[in-house]
Formats: structure tokens, sequence, C-alpha cells
């Protein structure tokens, strides 16, 4: 019985690579051209910055999608550290994705917003107290960390 198994696995394994060959033969000149310049289709975003006195406060606005992100690596999140929740700036310019949970943050003035699921947060105050930020409704934040290259453009579009 087990060798009837076995035979069959190898038979439907051959078949599969069989399958995805022709498959890949029959699309290999397929191309999709995007006009990336031209999306009209964005993503909202909350860009936390520096004032000129070193102060953090934050803008609202959004990225457009299908743009090429200036980064080489990313990582991911689920734990929370005690310190990560006090005031502090930002370690880099980053992009931050929330995956699960809602977060108000905080910046020097008091100001607070809340980021969920489905809006870009780019951390970008370096310098000085930072930011502060609580969990809203949530008992875990889970988010990717996307650092931004030291002189990339950051395609944050602040709203009017």
């Amino acid at each position: 019985m087990k060798n009837i198994v076995k035979g069959l696995s190898f038979v439907l394994a051959l078949s599969s690579f069989g399958i995805m060959n022709a498959q890949n033969k029959q699309n290999k000149n397929l191309s999709i051209k995007v006009n990336k310049e031209e999306s009209k289709d964005y993503i909202p975003a909350v860009r936390l910055i520096n004032n000129p006195d070193g102060s953090c406060t934050f803008e609202k606005g959004k990225i457009p999608t299908l743009k090429h992100l200036n980064t080489t690596t990313f990582w991911m999140s689920n734990k929370t550290e005690d310190w990560e929740k006090n005031a502090h700036p930002a370690p880099r310019r980053q992009y931050v994705i929330t995956l699960k949970g809602n977060i108000r943050f905080k910046v020097t003035d008091g100001s607070t917003f809340i980021i969920k699921p489905g809006t870009v947060l780019l951390a970008e105050d370096l310098k000085g107290k930072g930011h502060s930020w609580d969990m809203v409704k949530s008992k875990s934040w889970e988010r990717l960390y996307i650092p931004i290259d030291e002189n990339a453009d950051d395609n944050f579009i602040k709203n009017d």
C-alpha cells in the first residue's frame, strides 16, 4: 500500500511539474506595463516629523501605490518593549506598516492620531523627545518596519 501511495505521489508531482512548466512557457512573453507616475491610487499615511526646534509633530497625507520604495530590507514585530511606549525619536527614517492593532500616537504638543491597518506611518522624527504611543482596544501590535534609504524620497504627499 505504501508503494502505491508513493507511486501516486510521484506521478502527481511529475504532472504538476509538467503543468507548471507548460504554463511558464505560455506566459513567457506576457508582460504588464503600469505607468507608475500616472497612478491615481493612494494609501493613507501619517508622517512624524521634527519642527525646527526639535519637537515632534505629524502631517496627514497619502502615498501613491505602485511606486518602488528605495529599501533593501524589512522586518516584522509583534512584541513590545516598555521603552517603545515612552517618548522616543525614530531610530531611522522608516515606514511602519500595521498589520494588526490600533495604535494611538502622541507628539510633543499632546496632539494624537490613531494608526489602524490600512494606514502607513512614516517615522521621520529623528531628533528630540520624539513620539509615544499606546494600544487602543488592542492587545498586540503586529507590524512591518521598512527602512527608507538615507537620501531616498519617502513618496509622501501632504493633504491640502
